[in-house]
């Protein structure tokens, strides 16, 4: 495998496949504001306009450069219950030697954290938000150093 430093998408060497890279994903949630802020404090994903074309309560966040996450209420909105490490969760990037700064902007936003189950060679962790997703934060730099 190719290692690079990671800016953005990991695009595999050229194999004659098209490649298709991330572009949002969409969450579910009771308090769409609540929910925004959450997210823009503490990861400090960047709030985008959204389309006028959406007759429901929503928020665009800018996860990264060309990756977003689009917030749409549901009243009656229930987190699963397969929200773990080995069940359905979202991992993210973050730079290591922000964690303890990262963990503190979570826990006094409402977030629980939670230590992993299984050693890698490089350090994350899990959070669980005030929605009950489950994220896990993973050091990029020790991930890229590790990964083959």
């Amino acid at each position: 495998m190719v290692k690079q430093v990671f800016n953005g998408p990991r695009i595999p060497p050229t194999t004659g496949v098209t490649c298709m890279t991330f572009a949002h994903l969409t969450m579910a949630t009771r308090d769409v504001a609540a929910t925004e802020t959450f997210l823009a404090t503490t990861l400090g994903w960047k709030p985008l306009s959204r389309p006028g074309n959406i007759d429901m309560k929503g928020a665009w966040l800018e996860m990264g450069p060309g990756q977003q996450i689009h917030l749409l209420e549901v009243a009656d909105f229930e987190p699963s219950a397969h929200e773990a490490e080995f069940g359905r969760h979202f991992a993210i990037f973050f730079t290591g030697s922000e964690f303890p700064q990262l963990k503190e902007r979570l826990q006094e936003k409402g977030a629980e954290l939670i230590a992993p189950l299984r050693e890698t060679p490089f350090e994350r962790f899990f959070f669980r938000d005030p929605n009950g997703y489950v994220f896990e934060v993973i050091d990029q730099q020790g991930y890229l150093e590790n990964s083959e």
